[in-house]
């Protein structure tokens, strides 16, 4: 049996679970905030989830969709085009900018070493992944996914079998800068659209069959979102005690003990990785015609080390509310024509 979906889903679950999802952080932004309610923005998601990368790897087998531009100039045509190729551009270096953020937070905090240490390792292990283009990508998907999928799964389990359910945040709000629980649902797919879009296109290679995409999609959507609950359940909790932290899970874990914190810090950088290599990824495959395209990724790499100075939770605050909202108006707009 073909086992291509199971490398698309890996692909799917590696590019959205990044630093703000593995970290709770935006688990927190979008979902802890509402409380129990939130439960049911995550399910809302991972329905989404499940819709839009089903339909949207579909689209791509259907029309055969070999690269990003080729989607956009095919839905859009040359002008609107350039404006949504700019977005998604700005999307890929600010997304990349983040899990290089985060990686120096866990080197600071967790390893004892220095902040800018911990941006340049990301940032020079992405690049050599690069080397590789697509199967680099699905290479390391295919081992570090489910590592991360056994071991979130595992200390979030672990956790509320402990303390038997018991939320600290039952009631939340009943409405934030972003709406309620039914519109940050849609403003946190959004927020991954962008990035999901352009890996999916480059992926026509391994897409031999419409079920292999319904597959890829379905399985995707449905793991991401079992992963997205056990967080959340874990973060309402501990959610008094870790609400304004930038690495809540990790606070979380050493209420269990050290060694959960070094491995939960482990799985988190691991998980950083997986979507920075997304967008970097999903940037060269814009770029997949230029001739200097390495020396331009590379450019690309290097330049996210200032905006990653500015920090992960700032950089989250900011730019994933934005980013949601423009890529969930995209998504639809794909998705439709």
């Amino acid at each position: 049996m073909n086992k291509s979906w199971l490398k698309i889903t890996s692909i799917y679950i590696g590019t959205v679970i990044g630093a703000g999802f593995a970290s709770g952080r935006e688990i927190i932004e979008f979902f802890g905030v509402y409380g129990f309610k939130g439960i049911y923005g995550m399910v809302i998601s991972g329905i989404l989830f499940v819709l839009i990368g089903s339909l949207l790897l579909t689209k791509i087998y259907n029309k055969k969709i070999k690269n990003f531009n080729n989607l956009v100039d095919s839905l859009f045509g040359k002008k609107i085009g350039f404006v949504i190729d700019t977005i998604i551009i700005f999307s890929l270096y600010t997304g990349f900018s983040v899990m290089t953020a985060g990686s120096g937070a866990i080197f600071k905090e967790e390893l004892g070493l220095s902040f800018n240490a911990g941006t340049v390792v990301m940032v020079v292990f992405s690049f050599i992944v690069f080397l590789f283009d697509l199967e680099g990508l699905s290479f390391i998907n295919s081992i570090l996914v489910p590592l991360l999928i056994v071991g979130i799964i595992f200390i979030s389990f672990y956790l509320n079998i402990r303390e038997d359910y018991s939320f600290s945040n039952i009631e939340g709000v009943s409405c934030t800068r972003k709406g309620n629980f039914l519109s940050s649902s849609l403003l946190y797919v959004g927020s991954n659209s962008l990035i999901i879009i352009v890996v999916f296109s480059s992926l026509l290679p391994m897409i031999n069959s419409k079920r292999t995409a319904i597959l890829g999609g379905l399985t995707g959507g449905f793991i991401l979102s079992i992963l997205g609950i056990f967080i959340l359940t874990s973060m309402l909790i501990y959610y008094n005690e870790v609400c304004n932290l930038d690495i809540p899970m990790l606070k979380i874990c050493s209420y269990i003990g050290e060694k959960y914190r070094k491995l939960y810090a482990i799985i988190l950088w691991i998980a950083m990785f997986t979507t920075a290599l997304a967008n970097g990824f999903g940037f060269m495959n814009r770029i997949h015609e230029e001739k200097n395209r390495l020396l331009i990724t590379g450019l690309f790499c290097i330049s996210a080390l200032p905006l990653a100075k500015l920090g992960f939770s700032n950089l989250i605050g900011i730019l994933y509310p934005l980013s949601g909202l423009i890529g969930f108006i995209i998504i639809i707009f794909v998705l439709i024509k």
